[in-house]
């Protein structure tokens, strides 16, 4: 970590960047199903270079957008809906930290100067990503709208530290989504937003923790996507989701989250961990006689260590390589071979710095 006084050329640079209008709400959302409504993903410079702290066109909407035609649904719909509400929690999360925090706020905690502004332009690739799933849902299924969010951060490293689990998290959730794609188009949307998602979590890595951005020669692919969208859920405000909003996500298993006891593990390959479900309303019930296992996945391998019911205790594959995502979930059975066979998780565990899990947050 460490800070970097103001370049007058750079700020003059920043000052030069053009100031978008957010174009503004009239009447309902339905405007939004005409896809040329708007500024145009990979046309508008607006993504980029909207520069403003008000929340950036689509995330200045608040309803959902109900089908305009009748008939069934694209082949792709759910796939899209479920993924438009994990990147409005996204989006928001973002919007939070430009309303939250300022420039100062991120040099004052030892950050470059160039902190703020680089969370303002991932804030409106998310919103540029919320626009392109709206348009990747067809006019017979109704697009989601954003909720209301609480993330519970009040300083500036908690703050940067979740959004390093944030996109690689997403990196995760956007490959495993390839595995329920029908349509090409669809496969090559969710590698390229998964390519920008990877570009923001470098940006991280290089310039706030002073890592390499090299997570290894694979990043993991997690094959049950929407278990990791169901983790999105506890940020958002109950009962604040606009009515007729579809249900998020869907197939929902609603598992028991999965922590682990911050002073049972490193997190490093190898290390011993104590899990812990987090949840006292949401518990697993193991079965007598019956056993199961912990599965860590990473890159495209996956490894399965015992799991201790009584004590919730296990290992960290001394096999996997130190970097990037492991993601862990508890299983009934070995390799966790169906979606059916994890019973809680997962666990988002990052390698680089393992230290944004818990130590600094």
């Amino acid at each position: 970590m460490h800070s970097s006084s103001a370049c007058p050329f750079a700020a003059a640079l920043l000052l030069a960047k053009p100031l978008y209008a957010v174009p503004t709400p009239q009447g309902s959302s339905q405007a939004l199903a005409n896809p040329d409504f708007g500024p145009i993903v990979s046309e508008s410079p607006y993504y980029s270079d909207y520069n403003g702290t008000t929340p950036p066109f689509p995330g200045n909407y608040t309803q959902p957008v109900f089908p305009t035609a009748k008939g069934p649904p694209g082949p792709d719909d759910l796939l899209f809906q479920n993924l438009a509400g994990a990147e409005w929690a996204i989006y928001n999360f973002y919007q939070f930290g430009v309303d939250t925090f300022n420039e100062s706020a991120f040099v004052e905690a030892g950050y470059p100067n160039t902190t703020y502004q680089r969370i303002i332009e991932i804030r409106d690739n998310e919103a540029g990503h919320a626009r392109l799933f709206e348009e990747s849902i067809s006019n017979t299924s109704t697009k989601p709208a954003q909720c209301k969010y609480k993330f519970g951060i009040t300083t500036p490293v908690a703050f940067l530290a979740a959004h390093t689990i944030v996109e690689i998290s997403s990196m995760a959730f956007l490959t495993g989504l390839i595995l329920q794609a029908k349509l090409d188009s669809s496969k090559a949307a969710l590698v390229a937003v998964a390519e920008t998602e990877s570009r923001h979590e470098a940006w991280g890595l290089i310039d706030i923790w002073q890592q390499s951005p090299f997570g290894g020669p694979v990043d993991t692919a997690f094959p049950y996507a929407n278990e990791i969208l169901d983790t999105t859920k506890v940020f958002i405000i109950p009962g604040s989701c606009p009515a007729g909003n579809p249900t998020y996500p869907v197939p929902s298993q609603t598992l028991p989250s999965l922590s682990y006891a911050q002073n049972s593990t490193t997190l490093l390959p190898g290390s011993p961990i104590t899990f812990a479900f987090s949840n006292p309303a949401n518990q697993p019930k193991f079965e007598d006689g019956k056993t199961y296992y912990a599965v860590y996945f990473h890159g495209l391998l996956n490894i399965t260590e015992p799991f201790d019911t009584k004590t919730y205790a296990s290992k960290v594959p001394p096999e996997f390589e130190a970097k990037g995502l492991f993601l862990a979930v508890i299983a009934d059975a070995p390799g966790a071979p169906t979606i059916d066979s994890v019973v809680a998780g997962p666990l988002v565990i990052v390698e680089q710095p393992v230290e944004i899990n818990s130590g600094i947050l």
